[in-house]
């Protein structure tokens, strides 16, 4: 018999919804169990593509006897923490507290009230028994203990991470303090294999794109090094599918080789990002190449018939990870017969296997001038039509409106590279399904078959809006400004933190949690409040509305102290802050050829520089009276502050480049 999950919408919660387990979702009706028959509650958290989510439940969940113990003495929640990562927030730290590793599953007991007394990560089955039954019988002979510890830990939750790491500190924004990043950064990089020293290995894309800023401001070559070193050692490595396209979340080890192969839509939404702005410095065809196969994986394997696009793919398939994506010596002799060693001296595959149990993970010889034969690319089809045809990963297809815009501002860095009209309308035809099915109101979270009831939250309005400019000024349609406008005031009502200047993560009409959260780091996804905060810098220098630029520049002074320090967990932070010492230059462009001189102007690497333009007239502070009667005319702009107009971009990039205010 199915437990509660069976009504739930999110694909991870339906692949538990037979457990012996009865599980509930996260919802008042479960949360009013445990009070009424004063049981702890045990929340347990995952996702569909967690590996070690799908071993615990195979372990654990789905043994009659552990269940029965779980059923008796608890109340069983589970939780995807994509599509509640509020929950998942506020119970992660609290492990964290506890002197636990994070992770998932992550696996937390709460008091009635859920006050989090206890939790860890994976627990082997015999463990598993064990603690259920130390859980319980503890909570009923030491219930004042528990009590006590549950509301010293909920009360550390309450206390804002601002309160620990803000500081007052003056407006200054300063070359110098971008110096000491790159100094940093410089110090942690892997020098012979990219990205930061370390295993296991995530690309962390902000990180390149700060360095990518540094270099365009500094003309220092190591910068530009370091990115384009690790970016094709990346599309070289084992963590990039060197048959079908597309990242998988990180490697395991320090060389990109052996990944953890569940892929995840915001990863390789922001590589899109990543590699088409590298590619506008360099040209690089590695560059190109990575990102013509990896959307063609996104249109393949992740994109729903109306164009939203899916959440991830499992590691595993038919229980063992990797499966899918490898192979033996004896599968690619099947497919590609006499051709087979010349594949394999391609991606460096060996007869015995150069991972485990005999299979083979293609990887590139990084020596190479990284630019693959005609030939070869026959033969890599011959092996993507091979694999399609075994069993598949799982895959989570429900669709996050976060992570969709992320894909949709990739999209647009594509098609500002490459000026190839495919990336567009892939672009258009995700912000169209995201508001035909999950914005109203208000933005909601997910959308699987139907609207999850969740509200988005702060990561969903901010990236919504950064899709929202991205498509404006590769447009000019002035109805996404308008968009990204409407949607800004209400984060303005509905997130703000008046007493700490900040935002929450969570609107003001969401369901009380026992902490409401902010999130002021950046990780693998930047995080929601600097992505927010370049929003209100960028719309605030489109619209000539000071006041966002101001409470840009004042939540980056707060934190500064932070990002000069910590740039690896500020990296998006790094980004604006390029942003605010570097002033960007208003571009806009008035008259009948707006668009085509748009596209050759956005072929060239301009970060610090901001798009506007019209074919006819426009209400817009920046062009507003500039329609020439004729011809079409380019003003570049600076703090209010403008040079002659040019009727090319050649001059309108030579103005770009020596303008200051």
């Amino acid at each position: 018999m199915p437990n509660q999950l069976i009504h739930a919408t999110s694909p991870y919660l339906l692949q538990h919804a037979h457990n012996p387990v009865e599980w509930y979702e996260w919802s008042n009706e479960a949360l009013q169990k445990a009070k009424a028959e004063d049981k702890p509650i045990l929340v347990s958290i995952g996702y569909s593509s967690c590996h070690w989510c799908h071993v615990m439940e195979r372990e654990s969940f789905e043994n009659e006897t552990i269940a029965a113990v779980m059923n008796e003495h608890f109340v069983c929640i589970k939780v995807d923490r994509e599509e509640r990562p509020d929950i998942d927030q506020v119970y992660m730290e609290a492990v964290q507290a506890m002197q636990q590793n994070g992770g998932w599953p992550l696996n937390v007991f709460l008091t009635p009230d859920q006050k989090p007394f206890y939790g860890g990560t994976y627990f082997p089955p015999q463990n598993w028994a064990q603690l259920l039954k130390q859980i319980h019988q503890t909570f009923q002979v030491k219930r004042k203990e528990i009590d006590d510890s549950a509301n010293d830990l909920a009360q550390h939750l309450q206390t804002s991470d601002l309160k620990r790491f803000a500081q007052q500190n003056e407006k200054l924004f300063k070359q110098e303090q971008t110096d000491t990043m790159f100094q940093i950064l410089a110090s942690r990089y892997d020098k012979t294999w990219g990205g930061i020293e370390k295993a296991p290995k995530f690309v962390m894309p902000s990180i390149w794109l700060f360095l990518l800023r540094y270099h365009a401001s500094t003309n220092n070559k190591v910068a530009l090094n370091m990115v384009t070193h690790t970016l094709r050692q990346l599309a070289f490595g084992g963590i990039y599918d060197q048959i079908g396209g597309g990242f998988s979340r990180y490697s395991v080890d320090g060389e990109w080789f052996a990944p953890h192969f569940e892929k995840m839509l915001y990863d390789n939404a922001q590589l899109l990002s990543l590699y088409a702005e590298a590619y506008s410095i360099t040209h690089d065809p590695v560059f190109k190449e990575t990102i013509y196969e990896t959307v063609g994986w996104l249109e393949r394997e992740m994109q729903h018939l109306a164009g939203g696009f899916y959440s991830a793919l499992d590691a595993d398939s038919e229980g063992v990870e990797g499966k899918f994506y490898t192979w033996t010596e004896a599968e690619l002799r099947t497919v590609l017969g006499a051709d087979t060693e010349k594949l394999m001296h391609h991606f460096l595959a060996t007869a015995e296997g150069n991972w485990e149990h005999g299979r083979n993970i293609l990887r590139r010889d990084r020596e190479t001038d990284g630019i693959e034969s005609d030939e070869v690319k026959t033969l890599k089809a011959k092996l993507l039509a091979a694999r399609s045809k075994r069993i598949r990963p799982g895959l989570d297809d429900k669709i996050l409106t976060g992570w969709n815009a992320i894909t949709i501002h990739g999209l647009i860095d594509c098609y500002k590279a490459f000026n190839d009209e495919h990336f567009l309308q892939l672009a258009l035809g995700a912000i169209s399904f995201l508001e035909e099915h999950v914005i109203d109101d208000k933005v909601y979270r997910a959308w699987k078959g139907k609207r999850s009831t969740t509200e988005g939250f702060l990561e969903d309005y901010a990236f919504l809006i950064q899709a929202y400019v991205s498509l404006y000024q590769v447009t000019f349609n002035e109805g996404w400004l308008h968009k990204a406008t409407v949607w800004g005031d209400y984060v303005q009502q509905h997130f703000t933190d008046i007493e700490e200047g900040f935002f929450f993560y969570a609107s003001d009409t969401a369901e009380a949690l026992i902490a409401r959260k902010k999130e002021i780091f950046d990780n693998v996804i930047p995080g929601s409040n600097s992505v927010m905060a370049r929003n209100l810098f960028q719309l605030g220098v489109l619209l000539d509305r000071e006041d966002w630029k101001e409470q840009s520049r004042t939540m980056t002074s707060k934190l500064l102290h932070l990002i000069t320090s910590e740039p690896v967990y500020t990296c998006h932070w790094a980004v604006l802050l390029s942003e605010l010492i570097h002033e960007p230059a208003e571009v806009a462009i008035a008259g009948s050829e707006a668009l085509t001189l748009r596209t050759e102007l956005h072929q060239h690497y301009l970060p610090f520089t901001l798009t506007a333009g019209s074919t006819g007239e426009s209400t817009l502070p920046l062009l507003e009276n500039r329609l020439p009667k004729s011809g079409t005319l380019i003003y570049v702009c600076r703090n209010n502050t403008c040079q002659l107009p040019v009727d090319n971009v050649t001059n309108a990039l030579n103005q770009i480049k020596n303008f200051k205010s």
